[in-house]
């Protein structure tokens, strides 16, 4: 691709650094951007540089914050008992669109990969054990994604809390095997979570699958 202007190519460049976006994608978008007025383009990149530089992680949950603590652990409308575990904040995103959960969240930073060079150490499984510890935690919702990874991650944790009070569910096999959490349809999420596991239940059914 041949560029009479060495501003618009580089731009070209940066937005093809986005997972999915081809250069001529990135084109598009940069022509787009230079038929918008100056400021309404300096209003986009100040939200993006904004975004990157004050975007914090909710020293609870580990959520993406605008403060030291998110919005969801500090509102006291929310079912403070109740915690769902799940992988990613975009798992966070997905299970709040249904509408039908009204805990708490903690989000692990990934799932037990040991061929990917992830064990328990790079994810934040220890806050959530110190969370169940110290607060009155009744039930974990281990809502994370049906693949062997996501139930690995699920027992070993189980393993991890099987000493403290807590019950420990998971969401329901509306989910697919295999599938990826954030890609379910709200309506299959929002019954899974509500037809939730006991994870002894839960092991018992996988196992005999």
């Amino acid at each position: 691709m041949i560029f009479s202007s060495k501003l618009i190519e580089d731009a070209v460049q940066e937005f093809s650094k986005l997972p999915g976006i081809g250069k001529k994608t990135a084109l598009r978008m940069v022509l787009q951007l230079l038929k918008m007025q100056a400021e309404d383009v300096d209003a986009f990149t100040g939200a993006l540089s904004r975004m990157r530089h004050e975007l914090q992680f909710c020293n609870t949950c580990h959520n993406v914050s605008d403060t030291a603590v998110c919005t969801i652990c500090a509102n006291p409308g929310r079912n403070h008992s109740q915690v769902c575990v799940v992988e990613n904040i975009r798992d966070v995103i997905a299970i709040e669109s249904t509408r039908q959960y009204s805990g708490l969240y903690h989000v692990l930073g990934g799932i037990l990969s040991p061929l990917d060079g992830i064990g328990p150490d790079q994810l934040y499984i220890s806050t959530l054990h110190n969370r169940v510890k110290e607060n009155n935690i009744e039930e974990l919702i281990m809502a994370l994604s049906p693949t062997i990874e996501g139930d690995t991650t699920v027992y070993y944790i189980a393993r991890q809390l099987k000493d403290l009070p807590v019950r420990i569910t998971t969401i329901a096999r509306g989910i697919a095997f295999g599938g990826e959490l954030e890609y379910a349809d709200e309506m299959t999420l929002a019954r899974s979570i509500a037809k939730r596991l006991p994870i002894d239940n839960y092991v018992t059914i996988h196992n005999k699958a």
